[in-house]
């Protein structure tokens, strides 16, 4: 038995206590999330009991009173306006209550009711500013997400002799939309995918991911040879890009069976998985300029064939997973992690991947991350499997 079908069949157990256990993981993450969300909202309170503990052991009242206004200001970045508000007024009341306690001259409290009054004002405003633009930026990322969704269109999960999984993961905060892109058509030349990455992130990177699927769906179904699918793209960047802008990508074809053709176009080297488990890095003996380069560099990309039996398995993926970094600044171990995973289902191997990518980097990626892996199923001939473009005729 090979070593995929080991993991496949043996140690069935531990990848669902594994998969249990990150379920659990995510479960405590997010339950930890929402309490420091609610202890945020309760800290100006906090500071105001603070102040008044302080205020009581020292005895004396009008030194500590100014901090009083750290509430309502504090409550600005953690409470809406009617938090702030509410903050401002407890603080106002416990003001006045303890220079009233301590006999202090009418004047000096009233300063420091004026300070507060106009601290939680100006507090107030600021909060209700905060989550104008929140709101604001929560739209323009709902809006960038679909657009993204709907240019990475679902993958089947079997497509004629091919097992095939995806896994996509957007990188947190301002980065969570970039130009990760990938795709697979049946075609009447057999099976065409892409795994590609854009320069850059935002709107225009996901513009850019668009335009390069959507000439790579086309000419998919209408070259016969890969190479002039790579050429169609090629030309449509270049009257599309600016002159700093590029596309990496890896083009993969199936016209014949027991043959993968293989087109890198500055892209990382694709994982070829044997069927007994042996992982190998798919590099190319002649280098080719990312897509959108040609022009400036003068070289053509070439077509490399690789044999293909069943039981194999091909990995695609963006540099967000081998760039991915721990706290010590180590990179992700792609080749490594793939041995320790792969198995005879792409879903749970990339999962699995997944997982420990997200360990690695403390729970949070930086970049986007894709990860394409095919294996075969079946010697099937790659003429009998339905093409979309066929049925789009």
């Amino acid at each position: 038995m090979s070593k995929a079908g080991r993991h496949g069949g043996e140690h069935a157990p531990m990848r669902l206590f594994r998969n249990i256990a990150a379920d659990a993981r995510r479960s405590v993450r997010r339950r930890a999330a929402r309490y420091l969300a609610a202890g945020m909202s309760l800290l100006p309170i906090l500071v105001v009991a603070v102040v008044v503990l302080l205020d009581v052991t020292a005895g004396a009242a009008m030194p500590w009173l100014p901090l009083l206004a750290a509430g309502p200001a504090l409550a600005a970045a953690t409470n809406g306006p009617r938090g702030v508000v509410c903050v401002g007024l407890i603080a106002l009341v416990v003001g006045v209550a303890l220079a009233v306690g301590h006999a202090a001259p009418a004047r000096e409290p009233a300063a420091v009711v004026s300070a507060l009054l106009a601290v939680t004002s100006a507090s107030a405003l600021a909060s209700a500013l905060r989550r104008r633009r929140e709101r604001v930026l929560a739209a323009v990322r709902s809006v960038a997400e679909a657009a993204q969704h709907a240019v990475l269109q679902p993958v089947p999960d079997t497509v004629g002799p091919f097992q095939v999984a995806v896994r996509y993961s957007a990188a947190a905060a301002e980065a969570r939309i970039g130009g990760d892109l990938y795709a697979l058509v049946p075609t009447p030349y057999g099976i065409r995918l892409i795994v590609g990455d854009v320069r850059g992130k935002g709107l225009p990177a996901v513009g850019t991911a668009a335009l390069v699927l959507g000439v790579f769906r086309e000419a998919a179904c209408d070259e016969p040879d890969l190479l002039a699918v790579v050429a169609r793209i090629e030309r449509s960047l270049a009257r599309n890009l600016g002159p700093d802008d590029f596309v990496t990508a890896v083009v993969v074809g199936y016209p014949r069976s027991g043959d993968l053709e293989i087109v890198n176009c500055g892209h990382a080297p694709p994982l070829l998985v044997s069927a007994s488990g042996e992982v190998g890095a798919v590099e190319h003996a002649h280098s080719a300029p990312p897509l959108g380069l040609r022009a400036l560099s003068g070289q053509a990309p070439r077509l490399q064939r690789l044999p293909f039996a069943v039981g194999d398995q091909l990995l695609l993926y963006t540099d967000g997973v081998t760039e991915a970094r721990d706290h010590a600044r180590a990179f992700y171990p792609l080749a490594e992690g793939v041995a320790r995973h792969v198995c005879d289902e792409p879903a749970r191997t990339l999962t699995a991947l997944h997982d420990e990518l997200l360990a690695h980097v403390g729970g949070r990626l930086h970049d986007d991350a894709a990860l394409l892996l095919l294996r075969k199923n079946t010697s099937d001939d790659p003429a009998c499997v339905p093409s979309c473009c066929e049925a789009a005729v």
